[in-house]
């Protein structure tokens, strides 16, 4: 494909180069990863557990880039790489269709919007609770895993999700195929897959846990949602913006910019590339928006078996700076909310 094939295949031309060169790292970053997994060395091997992580955390955020359909100019591109980047991501037991779907409620409907009712099933067994709690309090993300797993548990289970269980039998034969293969050429390598995943799910969960103080409502896909008074200015109040880094701010690409998160929900439609020129425009020099990266993990580790059962979100107090009152939340990853 010639230079002006590229530029009339990404939805602007600025976006050719960084949404080239991400796509390229995620497929061969991931993939290289199970080679030094495999290997003997420790060095090697600890490596592949940090480019394993890394790329399923860049194709995470991929997804949501694909969801706003921000890196290409047709939405079915977005569609196909979003597939792509949500089977590396693990998350491609549900079509990417209802994954943006229910993104996209999220910001027309300014609540933190979920399918499965957790909470209601944590109150329902006490079992599950502290079983949760012990996990958790053990640095296991196991509300994440529950919350991954009812993705493919449920469409054998709940009537209203039959329609999804072809795609989710689909996936268990593809996904199990390849566990089964990299098992056979590589234990080590399939362990350390797994601590890869569970990485993967701390620093997605870190995140999420702290972009937002919205109402939470348990809703069918398509149950419309009354907005109730959450208006432009709601969604900014309970909006908040954790980078990797302000003095490096390079480093925030680690997580695509997803942590210029005011940005992003004020101008939705802005490439991952632009949020901090965005960021920048909206609150100038002094970061007044960023919330401490040491702070949010001091309170992350803090209110991590809290966290678990908590109604509320928290409160981060003294103009955002001072997020000690944060909670924080599970369970609103929009790879897992369907």
């Amino acid at each position: 494909m010639n230079a002006t094939g590229f530029n009339m295949l990404f939805r602007e031309k600025e976006g050719v180069v960084p949404n080239t060169l991400v796509l390229l790292a995620v497929s061969g970053g991931w993939l290289a990863s199970f080679a030094l997994m495999g290997s003997h060395s420790v060095a090697a091997s600890i490596a592949g557990v940090l480019l394993c992580t890394q790329a399923m955390v860049l194709a995470a955020y991929l997804v949501h880039e694909a969801a706003h359909y921000t890196l290409f100019a047709q939405p079915a591109a977005n569609q196909r790489v979003g597939e792509w980047a949500s089977f590396i991501a693990g998350s491609s037991y549900a079509s990417f269709d209802r994954i943006r779907h229910l993104h996209i409620r999220h910001h027309r409907d300014r609540a933190d919007l979920v399918c499965f009712d957790f909470k209601g099933l944590m109150q329902r067994s006490p079992a599950l609770r502290r079983a949760l709690e012990i996990l958790e309090w053990a640095y296991v993300p196991a509300t994440e895993i529950l919350m991954h797993l009812q993705v493919v548990w449920r469409p054998f289970f709940v009537p209203s999700q039959r329609p999804y269980r072809a795609r989710a039998l689909a996936m268990l034969a593809l996904r199990g195929s390849l566990l089964v293969a990299l098992a056979a050429w590589s234990p080590r390598a399939l362990l350390l897959y797994a601590l890869s995943y569970l990485l993967l799910l701390h620093v997605l969960n870190f995140f999420d846990a702290f972009h937002h103080t919205f109402e939470q409502f348990v809703v069918a896909p398509h149950e419309p949602l009354d907005l109730a008074g959450r208006d432009r200015r709601y969604e900014h109040d309970n909006t908040y913006t954790n980078l990797v880094s302000v003095r490096w701010p390079w480093l925030n690409l680690l997580t695509l910019n997803f942590g210029y998160h005011n940005a992003h929900h004020e101008r939705a439609a802005a490439p991952w590339y632009r949020l901090p020129a965005v960021h920048r425009e909206l609150y100038g020099p002094d970061n007044a928006a960023v919330m401490p990266l040491s702070a949010l993990l001091a309170t992350w580790h803090k209110n991590r078996v809290r966290r678990v059962h908590a109604e509320e979100y928290g409160a981060p107090v003294a103009g955002r700076l001072s997020p000690e009152r944060f909670v924080g939340t599970h369970g609103v990853s929009f790879l897992s909310v369907i």
